[in-house]
Order: structure tokens, then C-alpha cells, then sequence
């Protein structure tokens, strides 16, 4: 799985800001097949019991979307402030680039539910680690991690909690 995410993969050098090395997934979504092998890896890991996935804006939509309707779980989006009707709640958070808050809907996930946070990138593990918040503010509990690419270098698997986490490639440089 690793090497065909690889393979689709493009690196942007300095966007969205100088220094960055954006990881363009836009050949994995445009790829059916590979979306579903991908989706489909994720689906199959052992996360034990999910009743939920939480897709992650505005990237890891794709993939989530796929994991949910592949696993019949609901989909529960995660978005950034303004972009979700009625009561949501709201936590802020550090990227590699700077600071943002995400948004989830209050009744979005019910106390006792597990869930699956679903991303892109895994860079420094601020916006899952704020997703992560987000679920515990309503009551429920990680059941794990997936992402598509891990940067590595940037040991954001580090300064998440002892949940498991899944990679689907892992950029070592």
C-alpha cells in the first residue's frame, strides 16, 4: 500500500507557506481503485469496536468518506469554524505553519462512542491531537488513528496519545 501512495503522491515545495513541503494527495483521490485500497486498509486494521468515523478537513474527507461508507459507520465531519450549522463546539490548535481551531457539531457523537479519526497528513499531530479533544468534550473515546502519509521527521505520532495509530506510507526524510 505504501509504495502506491507513494507513487500518487505530489510534493509541493513551499506551500502554503515557505519551508513547508506540501503532500499533495489529489493522484490518490483521483485514483478509484486506489482510494478504495486505501479506504479499504483502513477499514480492515484491528481498531476493535468504531461507531463512528470522524473525517478531519478539508483532506482527510476523501478517504474518510470511503472508510465510513465501506465499514456502514456513520460520518461525522470536523470543519473549520463557520462551515457547520446549528451548535457546535470549538478547539484551537498548533499546525507546522501556524494556528487554526476546528468545529464539531455538539450531537455528533453521543457519550460511550468510539470513533475513528481519519486525516491525510500526519505532520505534527496538532490537528488530530485538537480532533481527539473535540471527541472527549462529547463524551466519547478514540478508538485509534488513520492517516494516509506520516511525515516522520516531524514526530507528530510522538505527541499523540497511546491510542494506535495507522499509516498508509511513512515519509522518513
Amino acid at each position: 500500500m505504501g509504495a502506491a501512495v507513494a507513487e500518487r503522491i505530489r510534493v509541493v515545495p513551499d506551500f502554503p507557506a515557505p519551508g513547508i513541503a506540501f503532500q499533495d494527495l489529489a493522484g490518490l483521490y483521483a485514483d478509484p481503485a486506489l482510494l478504495r485500497a486505501a479506504a479499504e486498509a483502513v477499514g480492515a486494521h484491528p481498531w476493535g469496536r468504531v461507531d463512528r468515523i470522524v473525517a478531519l478537513e478539508a483532506r482527510g474527507f476523501p478517504v474518510a468518506g470511503a472508510v465510513a461508507a465501506l465499514t456502514g459507520r456513520p460520518l461525522v465531519l470536523v470543519r473549520k469554524p463557520g462551515k457547520l450549522p446549528g451548535a457546535t463546539r470549538s478547539v484551537g490548535y498548533g499546525l507546522e505553519y501556524g494556528t487554526d481551531r476546528l468545529e464539531m457539531q455538539v450531537d455528533a457523537i453521543r457519550p460511550g462512542e468510539r470513533v475513528l479519526l481519519v486525516d491525510d497528513v500526519l505532520a505534527t499531530g496538532g490537528t488530530l491531537r485538537a480532533a481527539a479533544g473535540l471527541v472527549g468534550a462529547a463524551g466519547g473515546d478514540v478508538a485509534g488513528y488513520a492517516v494516509v502519509v506520516e511525515l516522520a521527521a516531524l514526530a507528530g505520532r510522538k505527541t499523540l496519545d497511546d491510542r494506535p495509530v495507522l499509516a498508509l506510507h511513512v515519509v522518513r526524510d
